[in-house]
């Protein structure tokens, strides 16, 4: 699950459970379809309220296990005040053109979490320059045909949505291995935004909401 591979779509999140979140139900339509999808993290979610960032990583391995990805990493830019330096810019080139997606997935560069938004601008960035052939590295360069952004705590237009409602049930159980998050027990109980049975609630209706907008008959997206 952590070695890079050659995929045809590549996800990128801050955090262990961002995508998951807000584009794990896609993940799954894109695999059922024959398509190879890569999962990457750029931090261990350190500074999280709750969750050691070893048992952080463990949950993001089975969740991925569960979504069909072909791997899920992490990389360590920085929970918190995530790096947007050009070294951070360079570790996430290295990964596209090691693995050459076609498309790339990050959080939409402008949300609520700082985190979110810089991650958003960073693989933005990097994957234009990752087609730069003048910008020698270890590997060829390689340009994705398009960056897509998901969403996840801002309410926008999106350009598109994807009908994942025969997929929906297996992001559910993806997000249960998010335990330290959703559900956490012993000393990392402690209440948060996240914990709190509305959440969920609150991503499921948000993606029917935009379902119902954007294809005639779907009743979920993300």
């Amino acid at each position: 699950m952590n070695e890079r591979q050659p995929v045809d779509l590549l996800f990128f999140g801050a955090h262990a459970d961002d995508v998951d979140l807000s584009a794990g139900a896609t993940i799954v339509k894109m695999v059922k379809s024959g398509l190879r999808v890569g999962m990457v993290d750029l931090t261990h979610g350190e500074m999280g309220t709750r969750g050691a960032p070893h048992i952080r990583k463990r949950e993001a391995q089975a969740a991925a296990r569960i979504l069909g990805a072909s791997f899920r990493e992490q990389l360590d830019l920085g929970d918190g005040n995530l790096r947007t330096d050009r070294a951070a810019e360079l570790e996430i080139i290295d990964v596209i053109r090691r693995c050459r997606p076609s498309l790339v997935f990050t959080s939409w560069p402008d949300d609520r979490h700082p985190d979110h938004t810089r991650t958003g601008r960073l693989v933005t960035e990097a994957s234009f320059y990752a087609g730069l052939k003048k910008l020698e590295t270890d590997l060829p360069a390689h340009r994705p045909q398009a960056t897509i952004y998901y969403l996840q705590n801002y309410m926008i237009p999106p350009s598109f949505v994807v009908d994942v409602s025969a997929h929906y049930d297996t992001k559910r159980r993806a997000l249960d291995c998010h335990t330290s998050q959703f559900t956490p027990t012993g000393t990392d109980a402690v209440s948060t935004r996240l914990t709190a049975s509305s959440f969920r609630q609150l991503i499921e209706t948000r993606d029917a909401q935009f379902g119902a907008r954007g294809t005639p008959g779907s009743a979920l997206v993300m």
